[in-house]
Order: C-alpha cells, then sequence, then structure tokens
C-alpha cells in the first residue's frame, strides 16, 4: 500500500471514531434519540459497528486514501473517497438486508450512517484542505507577481495548484484565458477563466497583469508560435512549461513541470510541424553497434551521442579535440545511462595517425562526422585553418573508414555548402565531395545529411541576442531582410538518424527547414519575450551584411534534382561524383594553399577546386539585385 505517514495514521484513528459517530447520529435521527442508549448496547449494534468499521478502512485503503498528503488533495481525491464511501455503504446495507436482525441494523439505519461516513470522513479532510489553503495564500497578494495562465486545460489546472498550493510562490494567478469559448466563465481550482486567447491583451490590461505562463504542452507548434505571437504584444515577459516532447526527454511530468515553469525560448516561436520518426529503424541500425561520432562535444555533435545513447549501442565513442565540452558530455551520459559503454576520446581529426589507430583499436560500424569549424566571419579570415581542419579532417575520417572497414559514414553538412559565398561554405562543399567520391572507391556508405541553422548551437545568433538584451546593449543584425532557415538541435540530431537509416551510399540528404525566418524578426520577438519594448527598452542596429554572408541560404543544388524520402522532413539530392583521381590533385593543390598566409590566393584556390563557389557574393541575378540594394541603401 505503501507507506503511512504520521499524519494520515492520526486520520485513520479519526476514521474509525467518526464511522461510530455516524452511526450513532443516524440512530438518532431514526430513533428520535429515545431509543439510541438501548440500541447502542445490543450485540446487533456492536457486530454491525465493527463489521462496518472494517469495511470502510478497507475500503478507503484500497482507494490509497491513507498515502496521499491531504494539504495537496485535488477534485479527484475527494471524489474517490465518495465513491469508495458509496461502495462501502452499498456493501454494508446489502449485508443487512441479507443477515438475520440480530447480527445487522436495518438496511435504512446502514444507509443514512453511510451518508454521514462520507459527509464526516470527507468533510473533515476538505476543511484540513482549505485550511492549508488558507494558510499557504496567507501572504498579502500585493506582493505577488500577478500572472495570467494561457490554457485551461490538465497542464493548466496543474500550474494553477501548483502555485496556490505554494507556500513560497512569488506568483499570484489572477486568472486564466482558454482557446474553448465555452469554459468561459468557469473556474478552474478557484481561478476564473476570463476568456480566449484573442482577449489577452485586453485581460493584461485590466487586471494589471505582469507575466504570463503558457500551459500549452500538448498544443502543436503552429498554436504555440500563434499564442507566443499575442502574448508578446502584451509587452510582458512570458513564460512556458515544458513540451510533451521535452518532458518524455527529461522523464518529466505534469507534476514535475509545475514546478519548472521556463522563460520562453526562441524555439517556440518556430513554426515547426512535429518530427515523426521510424524510431524501430533507428533502433534497428544503432542497437549493439559500436558508434563513433568526432565533433561529439559541440552542439550537434553532444545531441547526436545524447540520441544515440537511447537506442542501446554496443559502445559510444565521443571524439573531441575541446576536453572540457567532452567531460561535460562524459558526466552527463554516464549519469542518465549507467548502462551505457562510453569511450571519450580527445583527439583532432586532423591528426590521421592518431584518427587510424582509434578506428583500428575500437572498430566502429558507424560513424557521424560533426567536427568541423563552422563561423562564417572567422573562417573568411582564417582560410587555411577551414581548410586543414573541414577539408583534411573529413578526408582523414572518410580514409581511416574506409580501411577500417565501416559500415556507414554520415557527414553533417550545412546549406551554406550550396552556391557557396563564405570560405566555411566552400570548404563543406568539398566536404561532400570528399565523401561522394569515396563512395566510388570503398565499400562502406558515405552519406551527407545538409540542414540549415541550429537554435542555440555554438555561434548562433541567439546567444548573442540573448547576452545583449541581458546587459541592455542594442541587437545587432547584419541586415533587416536576412533570413535563414532554423531548426533546434533535437530535431536536426533526430533526422540525421532517420536519414542514415534510408543511406544506400554517395546521397546528400537535404532537411525540410520549414519556412526561412527572418533574424530581424526573431530580435523582436525575444526582446518582446523578455518583457521589454523594442527601441525603448533595447536598441536594434543594423550593421550591414559580413564578409561571405548571404541575404538568404538554399539547401539545393541546381542540378541535384530532389526525390522524397518516407519522411517528409527528408529529401535526396541526387548523386553528384566527383572522379577521386581529379579531386586528389584539388586536395594537394589545397593542402599546399592551406600552409600560405595568403588569404586571397587560398580562396582563389578553393574557387579552382569548386566552381559554384562565388566571393562577394555575386553569383545570381537576385543576389546581385540584392547587394545592389545593400549598398545603395
Amino acid at each position: 500500500m505503501g507507506k503511512i505517514s504520521r499524519q494520515n495514521k492520526i486520520m485513520l484513528l479519526f476514521d474509525i471514531i467518526l464511522i461510530g459517530i455516524s452511526y450513532i447520529v443516524a440512530l438518532g435521527f431514526i430513533h428520535s434519540f429515545t431509543e439510541e442508549a438501548t440500541i447502542m448496547g445490543s450485540l446487533q449494534f456492536g457486530i454491525n459497528l465493527i463489521a462496518a468499521e472494517i469495511i470502510y478502512i478497507l475500503a478507503y485503503v484500497f482507494s490509497r486514501v491513507y498515502i496521499n498528503i491531504i494539504q495537496f488533495a485535488t477534485t479527484r481525491y475527494f471524489l474517490w473517497m465518495v465513491i469508495w464511501s458509496a461502495i462501502a455503504g452499498a456493501v454494508i446495507a446489502v449485508l443487512a438486508a441479507l443477515l438475520p436482525q440480530e447480527f445487522f441494523l436495518n438496511v435504512k439505519a446502514n444507509v443514512l450512517s453511510a451518508i454521514f461516513v462520507t459527509a464526516f470522513t470527507v468533510g473533515v479532510r476538505v476543511l484540513i484542505r482549505f485550511m492549508y489553503y488558507g494558510i499557504s495564500n496567507s501572504t498579502p497578494s500585493n506582493k505577488k507577481i500577478k500572472v495570467l495562465i494561457v490554457g485551461g486545460g490538465d497542464a493548466g489546472g496543474w500550474i494553477v495548484r501548483s502555485i496556490t498550493n505554494s507556500k513560497t510562490s512569488s506568483y499570484d494567478v489572477c486568472g486564466i484565458v482558454d482557446e474553448d469559448e465555452s469554459k468561459v466563465g468557469m473556474f478552474i481550482d478557484g481561478k476564473k477563466i476570463l476568456g480566449t486567447y484573442k482577449d489577452i491583451e485586453k485581460i493584461c490590461r485590466e487586471n494589471d497583469i505582469k507575466e504570463i505562463i503558457m500551459a500549452l504542452p500538448e498544443a502543436s507548434a503552429e498554436v504555440r508560435s500563434k499564442v507566443y505571437t499575442i502574448c508578446s504584444r502584451t509587452g510582458l515577459a512570458v513564460n512556458t512549461i515544458p513540451s510533451i516532447d521535452e518532458m518524455i526527454n527529461s522523464e518529466s511530468s505534469y507534476d514535475d513541470a509545475a514546478y519548472h515553469i521556463r522563460q520562453v525560448k526562441i524555439e517556440d516561436l518556430l513554426p515547426r510541424k512535429e518530427v515523426k520518426l521510424n524510431d524501430e529503424q533507428i533502433v534497428n541500425e544503432i542497437n549493439n553497434k559500436v558508434i563513433l561520432v568526432t565533433g561529439g562535444g559541440g552542439s550537434i555533435g553532444s545531441e547526436l551521442c545524447r540520441q544515440i545513447a537511447k537506442h542501446g549501442p554496443k559502445m559510444l565513442i565521443v571524439l573531441d579535440i575541446y576536453e572540457n565540452n567532452a567531460y561535460d558530455l562524459q558526466n552527463e551520459l554516464t549519469t542518465k545511462y549507467p548502462m551505457l559503454e562510453l569511450r571519450i576520446i580527445i583527439a583532432s581529426v586532423r591528426d590521421y595517425d592518431k584518427i587510424v589507430n582509434v578506428f583500428n583499436h575500437y572498430k566502429p560500424e558507424i560513424v557521424f562526422h560533426a567536427a568541423a569549424h563552422k563561423h562564417v566571419p572567422l573562417m573568411e579570415y582564417n582560410p587555411g585553418e577551414a581548410i586543414k581542419n573541414n577539408v583534411f579532417g573529413t578526408y582523414n575520417v572518410a580514409k581511416a573508414s574506409d580501411n577500417c572497414g565501416v559500415k556507414k559514414m554520415v557527414l553533417i553538412s550545412t546549406d551554406k555548402a550550396v552556391n557557396p559565398t563564405n570560405v566555411m561554405g566552400a570548404t563543406k562543399r568539398i566536404c561532400e565531395m570528399i565523401v561522394q567520391s569515396m563512395q566510388e572507391i570503398s565499400r562502406t556508405e558515405f552519406v551527407a545529411v545538409r540542414f540549415g541553422n541550429v537554435l542555440g548551437s555554438n555561434g548562433s545568433v541567439i546567444p548573442l541576442f540573448k547576452k545583449q538584451i541581458e546587459e541592455h546593449k542594442p541587437i545587432t543584425v547584419t541586415h533587416k531582410d536576412i533570413t535563414r532557415f532554423f531548426m533546434t538541435i533535437p530535431e536536426a540530431a533526430q533526422l540525421v538518424l532517420q536519414a542514415m537509416c534510408y543511406a544506400k551510399g554517395g546521397e546528400i540528404f537535404v532537411l525540410d527547414m520549414g519556412q526561412p525566418v527572418k533574424i530581424y524578426d526573431l530580435a523582436i520577438n525575444l526582446i518582446r519575450l523578455s518583457g521589454l519594448k523594442p527601441y525603448e527598452d533595447i536598441d536594434i542596429k543594423i550593421t550591414g551584411l559580413r564578409p561571405g554572408e548571404k541575404l538568404y541560404e538554399e539547401l539545393l543544388m541546381d542540378e541535384e534534382g530532389l526525390q522524397s524520402t518516407d519522411n517528409s522532413k527528408i529529401f535526396i539530392g541526387h548523386p553528384i561524383f566527383t572522379n577521386m583521381d581529379t579531386l586528389k590533385k584539388s586536395l594537394a593543390k589545397l593542402e599546399k594553399a592551406a600552409v600560405s598566409d595568403d588569404e586571397e590566393y587560398i580562396k582563389d584556390i578553393i574557387a579552382d577546386v569548386v566552381p559554384t563557389y562565388v566571393r562577394d557574393v555575386k553569383h545570381t541575378k537576385k543576389q546581385k539585385e540584392d547587394n545592389r540594394k545593400i549598398i545603395n541603401a
């Protein structure tokens, strides 16, 4: 049954007393308190009362009444107790009807007693609950933050109860809004549903609301995004509770979520559809396999490791040059997955001998290559390093995969590899060329997965925006019309694993990034959702495009075409194979150029290797027009 607390032991004793009192009161009502003493002294009364005590207490034990904390009891708790009281009373009434009168009181006395038992036992608990409610909310409401709860479903109810039951909560729930108009005017735990989503601004003004808490974990991304947009117009700080995916990933629940109210993340504003995966396919590929992830401590690499760890690999090898990230990931994974065979290798993908030794020793079956320099402006001024790390790091991992009999190697690529206008994108295009060329001469299945910007990743604009807001400095946006495709880190990692399942060799998988998002709009929303006003509390400065930066990104080259897969978010670009002998000659030129201090010479060599690489953003008519507008602005 579970451990009974001292409080519930006292309540059990109270229940025994209250059951006895209920029978006395019932007899008093039936016999006008004239024959009560005589009946109470009879064997009939004694047997009936003992049987009733046993049946009622067993019913309460079976309904788990004595392992609940009364102070936090919900309506369901009291309803459940009423139901079991009624069941117990019905059982006793049946016994009274079947057994001889010398053993039991009549049916009428037992039915009336059942009513009093229910009223007394439940009533005492309700009284305790409301006494505690009054004490826990004795802090003057004018010292608390007035909040509006958005969402009148189960999650909204849990949030309301969590706040009202807490002795230390700094919130005062002023009301609730819900999309269902039929709920308006109804109450959830004493808090009124004041209106629908369209009434949020008006309700906040009229009730002097200071913060908004979103309780929509089951709503679609599109609905959450629309509601966030409405909330942002109030100029108030907007918080939320975890989504269903977050709860599952964190092994949380509504109970936990009520105590883990968090700030709205910019990811919450992406109107993207839910990622649907074929978990069976992924498990079949990952389970009981030796998996190696290069750049495993980075934002994408670490999330890949988290997703892989869920599917029971035989061994997970995390290879990274940066020890701090690798160490943090090691602590996280060993805590969450104590049975996981985990190896942390501190090494650089530039070091071919080390990479080969690692591959020979651990014999990985699947390799995810996420190690790369990704910062566009930095790579513009350090093109040699981009070549050494991105190009030759990929070549080293690809050669080691071929030599050591790896089944699959998956390259993490980028939309910046399409018609690249910067060094980083051009080097990643060469990485794609490497894995496609290796496919022609190797038994290993080489594939690339290409996607856009990842929110929250290292180098993302979002952490920069947040820091600027925290420091009350102007947010810097390079151009008001600049757009980017965005994806969350978990979403990207999940789709990479799914794409890996479809790999036959030589493909470039293109992930559906949804609609492009304006960076300027993200900045505006982020300011508003921090409870500040754009251009009043936080300024926005347009700084101009940085070297190698496009106004927009592309996911597919003209000659690649597009083929669908079983997953609506994953597409396949037709292979564009490069002859390995030709590529080796190009790699030799790049290797020689990489040690040069002449940035322009290095970029010339890159342009020679990547015909689609156009410097100074002049590769399309539209881009020329966009740049002309920028120059003339």
